[in-house]
């Protein structure tokens, strides 16, 4: 993808780095790496901390502390989100990798279950799960089992999934020319998918998500994406959404997902129109009766009667 490079690093055979973009969320960062050093076990290698130009100064000084504590922290300008991402896991040594919003907390599914599924299992690329909410909203997210055409129709996988770093380097990371950001993610795993990468849900509580009112997605298009997953035709109220969508499947390797997702709208549409006719007082009536022949023929020889007369 134009302006992402792939530098080679050495890897680490069977071992997760964990990537942490943060920006001016330094109270929060805390939180999701006291979650990490609950469940770290020997399958992580690193956690790698990507420092996204913060510029408040209770998240420098723990971006700081952090650092001196131990922890990769990696400082770049300010360049959003999918940038930050691609910093991170540019330098990761782990065969694996796992996002994390720095707002968010992990659970042990991923470090445990989640790489030995995917050291077992060469097909499997990426493995993702359900979560928790927490914060303004509280509540199991139920994700629901891969299919294709869902994940066309609309995004239902987080960023926070477990996958191997060489469908990262396949698809060329996460697009940074996007011009708002959002539904960064859903492009990346459309992207994997298009290349074959395929998926496993574990239908356990991989990660707590936290919903903010002031989270990147609300920015972006005035409400909380993920929050938004459940009510599709309010996310799709947005005219920026209408616009990236425009933009993801507007890319040439996105031809064939874009004619799915036409067809699958024009599909749905006349079935909307079906269901209109079916419902109808003139439809049923009519349906009733083809499905007694007999009362049709004595409604007939009625009908016939009465003309005679």
């Amino acid at each position: 993808m134009p302006g992402v490079q792939m530098t080679r690093i050495p890897i680490s055979e069977g071992k997760v780095s964990i990537i942490i973009p943060c920006y001016n969320h330094g109270a929060m960062l805390r939180e999701a790496l006291a979650s990490v050093e609950q469940v770290r076990n020997e399958n992580l290698l690193e956690v790698i901390i990507v420092d996204d130009g913060s510029s408040d100064a209770e998240t420098v000084r723990i971006l700081k502390e952090v650092a001196e504590a131990g922890y990769s922290v990696v400082s770049q300008p300010n360049r959003r989100v999918s940038a930050a991402r691609n910093t991170g896991i540019r330098l990761a040594k782990g065969e694996f990798i796992l996002p994390l919003d720095s707002d968010n907390r992990l659970r042990d599914v991923y470090l445990k279950e989640g790489v030995s599924l995917l050291k077992e299992n060469p097909g499997i690329g990426v493995i993702y799960s359900d979560a928790e909410y927490f914060g303004e909203k509280t509540g199991r997210w139920h994700v629901e089992e891969f299919d294709l055409l869902s994940l066309i129709r609309k995004n239902f996988i987080d960023v926070c999934a477990l996958y191997r770093k060489a469908l990262w380097e396949q698809v060329g990371g996460y697009d940074e020319q996007m011009p708002w950001m959002g539904l960064e993610d859903w492009d990346f795993w459309l992207r994997v998918a298009r290349h074959g990468g395929t998926f496993f849900h574990r239908s356990e509580v991989g990660f707590d998500y936290r919903v903010r009112a002031d989270s990147q997605i609300a920015k972006t298009i005035g409400f909380d994406g993920r929050m938004a997953r459940e009510d599709l035709n309010l996310m799709e109220a947005s005219p920026r959404y209408a616009k990236l969508i425009d933009y993801i499947f507007g890319k040439p390797e996105m031809a064939f997902y874009k004619w799915v997702r036409e067809t699958d709208e024009e599909v749905q549409r006349l079935r909307g129109q079906l269901r209109v006719v079916e419902a109808s007082y003139s439809y049923r009536l009519g349906r009733a009766l083809l499905a007694s022949p007999r009362l049709l023929r004595k409604l007939w020889r009625r009908f016939s009667l009465r003309r005679c007369k």
